[in-house]
């Protein structure tokens, strides 16, 4: 595979040095994903913002969650679900949920379910969902908004397993402990 750099902010482009002390600040550290991003400034400015956008959304904590291990499973990303399995620890996401998200069982109830099946259904459809699939998700209680930032939250993940497949991203010492693969991968 192409080796891409893990910048530091002395080694990345003059664009995304700010980028990298921003990314510094918020978490104690420079993610691999940031350090791998930053050969790019205007992407990791992009998936910096459209983070902050997703996590500013009408989406609790549970289902910021529900959205991002969902695609981040659908796509087998090695980095990002051992990253939100921490991220969801430190937001205090009960365990039953990220372990079912992550082992592809059912959540423990209809709403997160009906979040899940709806995410799925765009991410594997490419967004050409059946009406009564909108409906069913509107029946469970959500509403268009909803509809718009499951995108917002999607488009966010594409950026980072996209980029995570490519680059082979170190998982971070962190989120080791975390460690996941697919099912069918796993030992």
């Amino acid at each position: 595979m192409t080796d891409f750099p893990l910048h530091t902010e002395e080694t990345a482009p003059d664009a995304a040095k700010p980028l990298l002390a921003k990314s510094k600040a918020a978490y104690g550290m420079i993610p691999g994903l940031h350090a791998v991003m930053a050969e790019a400034p205007g992407l990791l400015e992009a998936y910096q913002r459209m983070h902050e956008l997703f996590v500013d959304s009408s989406f609790d904590k549970d289902e910021l969650t529900v959205v991002w291990q969902t695609v981040n499973v659908e796509n087998a990303c090695h980095y990002c679900v051992p990253a939100h399995t921490g991220i969801a620890k430190s937001m205090q996401v009960d365990d039953a949920i990220t372990d079912a998200l992550r082992n592809g069982m059912p959540l423990p109830n209809a709403r997160l379910e009906a979040l899940r099946s709806f995410t799925l259904q765009l991410v594997r459809q490419h967004g050409n969902l059946e009406e009564s699939q909108v409906q069913a998700f509107l029946e469970a209680g959500f509403t268009k908004r909803h509809i718009l930032e499951v995108i917002l939250g999607y488009s966010q993940k594409i950026m980072s397993n996209y980029t995570n497949h490519l680059a082979e991203t170190p998982v971070d010492k962190v989120f080791e402990k975390f460690a996941w693969a697919p099912a069918d991968k796993a030992a």
